[in-house]
Formats: structure tokens, C-alpha cells, sequence
């Protein structure tokens, strides 16, 4: 079980905020009303701190240092990504997402390595993608007998600047194509991983699991020449 903190307590902030509590983590959630915390059920077991989310003393009271992972979700582009840069700057959380109502930021955001999600009805599962340890690959398509999925890949940041070659080579995948600054392209085998990359692979269902082990660590060292 991980420890996730949550910035808005809006619809989906308190769908992800339910979501992450049935499923047994910890989760606390930051609003600045207190009383946006009346949304919450009343079995909830997360946090709630009251505070602007990207305040340090707010982060520290949600217990940030100890966080899997980061939802900015409030209604203000700006203070969402503000707040992601803090946890992912200042306290090195290592899976942080931003919601934008403003899609002609997403390409600023993803330039800054930050993954966003577009306010949509569908935003909640677009965050939970992005944070949960078992999203580490989610399957967008299957081919008619079952055996292959394309799905997007989580990648450790110790693969960036290695060739999208060497990472098909070292997990037993093909990438299918990547999305950079929020646009999609079909690379090469030498084209370099770059942070804020996301990839999209086909790979064997069965060999999922191997995958996410592989790519989510960081790549062995190359040995030295003798």
C-alpha cells in the first residue's frame, strides 16, 4: 500500500480520494475551503488539511514526504502546476500529475517533464492511471487472440537519454509511438527517451508483469571495458 496526497477536493479529487481509500491506501486531501471537505463520505479514512496545496506547511501536513504520489486537481491551472513542481522539486515525489482546463498549456507542462490530464468527464481514471503502483502499464488495445496488448508504458527516469532500441531490447517490447510535448510521433530505434516522454508499446499480456519490474527500475550499469 502506497501514501498518496491529493490538491482539490472537487469531483474528482474525491472520486480519486474514494478510490485510493477502498483500495487500502493512505491518501490525504488539501482544499483551501474547508468546506469542500462535506463532498468527502463519511467513512473516509484519509487526511484532510485545510491549506493552499502548494504551500510547504500544507504539503508537510499531508505528510508529502512520504507520498507515492501526487494529484494537483484543484480549478486553477496555475496553482495545480505550481503545486506539482513543489512536490516533484522539493520533495522529489516520484509520481506527480497536474489537471489543465487549458489544453494549449499542456505543451508548456509536458517542456517542464510534468504529465497532465485534461478536465474532461474521464479525468479521474486519466490521474489514477498515471499514479497507482499497479498502473505501471494500462492496456489501450488487444489484439483478436488476447496475446498482445498496446498500452502505455511507466518508465523509471534512468532510462532517459537511452534509445528507445535499447529500452525494446532490455523489457521485449516494441514502442508503438510516443507522445512529446503533448503530441504523438512515431520514432525510430534510435530515437532518445526525454523526460516527460510517455511511450506506447505493444508487448505479450503474459509478460506484463516482467515488463513494468524492468522498465520501472532503473537500467544496469554498462560494464566496464576490459
Amino acid at each position: 500500500m502506497a501514501h498518496f496526497v491529493i490538491m482539490g477536493c472537487g469531483r474528482v479529487g474525491v472520486t480519486l480520494a474514494h478510490t485510493l481509500d477502498d483500495d487500502g491506501h493512505t491518501v490525504a486531501i488539501i482544499d483551501q475551503d474547508e468546506r469542500a471537505f462535506r463532498r468527502l463520505r463519511r467513512g473516509f479514512a484519509g487526511r484532510k488539511v485545510t491549506g493552499v496545496g502548494f504551500d510547504r506547511d500544507t504539503l508537510e501536513r499531508a505528510d508529502i514526504g512520504s507520498a507515492y504520489a501526487f494529484a494537483a486537481v484543484s480549478s486553477g491551472d496555475n496553482s495545480n502546476i505550481l503545486a506539482t513542481r513543489v512536490a516533484r522539486e522539493t520533495y522529489h515525489v516520484p509520481h506527480v500529475v497536474a489537471r489543465i482546463y487549458d489544453p494549449g498549456r499542456a505543451e508548456i507542462y509536458q517542456r517542464l517533464g510534468i504529465p497532465t490530464v485534461a478536465a474532461v468527464r474521464w479525468s479521474a481514471d486519466q490521474v489514477l492511471r498515471r499514479i497507482l503502483p499497479e498502473q505501471g502499464i494500462k492496456g489501450d488495445f488487444r489484439e483478436a487472440s488476447g496475446r498482445l496488448i498496446l498500452g502505455e508504458v511507466g518508465v523509471h527516469d534512468g532510462w532517459y537519454g537511452h534509445s528507445l532500441g535499447e529500452i525494446e531490447a532490455a523489457a521485449g517490447i516494441r514502442v508503438a509511438y510516443l507522445t512529446r510535448f503533448g503530441e504523438g510521433m512515431l520514432p525510430t530505434p534510435e530515437t532518445r527517451l526525454q523526460q516527460g516522454d510517455v511511450l506506447h508499446a505493444m508487448m505479450p499480456v503474459a509478460a506484463t508483469g516482467d515488463i513494468d519490474r524492468i522498465l520501472s527500475g532503473a537500467p544496469a550499469p554498462t560494464p566496464e571495458p576490459a
